[in-house]
C-alpha cells in the first residue's frame, strides 16, 4: 500500500512524536508498504513562537497538493494539526477522499498555559480539524476517553511502542554522580512541569537529559541539578540506564513515550496519577503514581529492574503497526485533481 504520512513534526526535531512517527514509517516499510513522509524540510519555514526549534511551513497548500498528486497514495494519515496537516486535510476534502488523523499533543492545554485563553477555544479548533477524519488515533485509553467526552465522536485508541533493542538494561556508568540518580528525559519546556521535579528534596542527584526553550532558565533556577544533552540513541540509552528512578512530572502528556523507554531500560517510574502515567504504568508494580511526587520517587527505588523491563516488552512495535494499519482508510481510486 502507498501511504502518505503528513507531519509538521520530523527530524531533526527530537521529541516523542518524532520518534513514534519515524519508527512507524520504518516498521511500515519493513512490511512492504511504500511510505511518503511529507514534512517541513521540503518547505520554506519560520520558527514557531516560543518553540524556535519547531519549523512552521509557510503557505504549503499548493506544494502539498502537488506532492500528494504525484505520489498518488492509497491512504493518507495526517499526524499533526500544523500547516502541513491543514494543507493535506484540504487536499483530501477537495478530492472527497477519506483520511485519518492523530492526537499526539494536548495543544489546547499548552495554548492555555501560554496565553490564558479559555480552554474551549482551542478545543473548538481541534474539533474542526479532526472532525472530517475517518478516525482520530489516540495514543492512550485515557486520551481516547477524554476526546470522546469532548465531542470527538471519531476518536479511536492506538497505543505506542518502544524500541526494546535500543533501550535495555546495562551498566550504569554513563554518569559519575552521587546516587540515587533521579532522572527526567525529554523536552525541557513549560508544559513538562519540571519545577515539580527539580524542586523536590531528594537524596543523591537530580538529572535532566534534553533540550528545549525552558532549559536555560531552569539551569539558573536550580543550580544543584545536572543538565545534559546527548547525541544519538546509543548515548540516550546509556543515559536512561544510568538512572535509578525516572521522574515524569508532566500533567499534560497524551502518553509519555519516555516512560516506556525508561522501563525498557530497567528503570522504575515516579509520576503523578494523570493521563499518560495512568496508561503506561497504571497499577503495574513497575512505578509509583502519587500526588506526592517526592514520596513516589523515594518508593520507586525498591522496584526490581526486571519487572520494569518485562512490562515494557508488552508494547511491541509489531502490535502497534498492525493496529495503525487497521485504522487506515484506504481508497481504491483517487479523484482527479480539479
Amino acid at each position: 500500500m502507498r501511504i502518505a504520512l503528513v507531519t509538521d513534526a520530523w527530524t531533526p526535531q527530537r521529541n516523542g512524536v518524532v520518534r513514534v512517527l519515524a519508527t512507524l514509517a520504518g516498521a511500515l516499510g519493513d512490511l512492504g508498504h511504500l511510505v511518503r513522509v511529507i514534512e517541513p524540510s521540503s518547505f520554506t519555514t519560520l520558527p514557531c513562537p516560543s518553540y524556535p526549534e519547531i519549523p512552521l511551513s509557510l503557505l504549503p497548500r499548493r506544494r502539498v497538493a502537488r506532492m500528494l498528486d504525484t505520489f498518488a497514495p492509497d491512504a493518507v494519515h495526517i499526524a499533526t494539526e500544523g500547516p502541513l496537516g491543514w494543507a493535506a486535510r484540504a487536499w483530501c476534502l477537495r478530492h472527497h477522499l477519506p483520511f485519518t488523523t492523530a492526537y499526539h499533543t494536548k495543544f489546547p492545554e499548552y495554548i492555555r498555559a501560554r496565553t490564558g485563553v479559555p480552554l474551549s477555544w482551542p478545543y473548538a479548533l481541534m474539533r474542526r480539524f479532526h472532525g472530517p477524519a475517518a478516525a482520530v488515533l489516540c495514543p492512550s485509553p485515557s486520551v481516547h476517553r477524554e476526546l470522546r467526552q469532548k465531542g470527538f465522536g471519531n476518536a479511536v485508541p492506538w497505543s505506542h511502542g518502544v524500541d526494546t533493542d535500543t533501550f535495555r538494561p546495562g551498566p550504569k556508568d554513563f554518569l559519575d554522580l552521587p546516587r540515587p540518580i533521579f532522572m527526567y528525559v525529554g523536552r525541557v519546556a513549560l508544559e513538562k512541569n519540571l519545577p515539580a521535579f527539580l524542586g523536590l528534596d531528594l537524596p543523591g542527584s537530580k538529572v535532566v537529559v534534553g533540550d528545549g526553550p525552558a532549559r536555560a532558565g531552569l539551569m539558573k533556577r536550580f543550580p544543584d541539578a545536572h543538565f545534559h544533552i546527548v547525541n544519538g540513541d546509543q548515548d540516550l540509552g546509556r543515559a536512561y540506564r544510568a538512572a535509578d528512578v525516572f521522574v515524569f512530572p508532566s500533567r499534560t502528556d497524551t502518553f509519555g513515550l519516555v516512560m516506556l523507554e525508561a522501563l525498557a531500560s530497567g528503570v522504575p517510574v515516579a509520576a503523578f496519577p494523570v493521563t499518560g502515567p495512568l496508561d503506561v504504568v497504571g497499577g503495574a508494580p513497575i512505578g509509583v503514581l502519587d500526588e506526592d511526587l517526592r514520596a513516589a520517587a523515594l518508593r520507586a527505588q525498591a522496584i526490581p529492574p526486571e519487572e520494569c523491563r518485562r512490562h515494557a516488552c508488552r508494547f511491541s512495535w509489531t502490535r502497534v503497526t498492525a493496529e495503525f494499519l487497521s485504522h487506515l482508510r484506504p481508497f481504491i481510486r483517487r479523484a482527479q485533481a480539479g
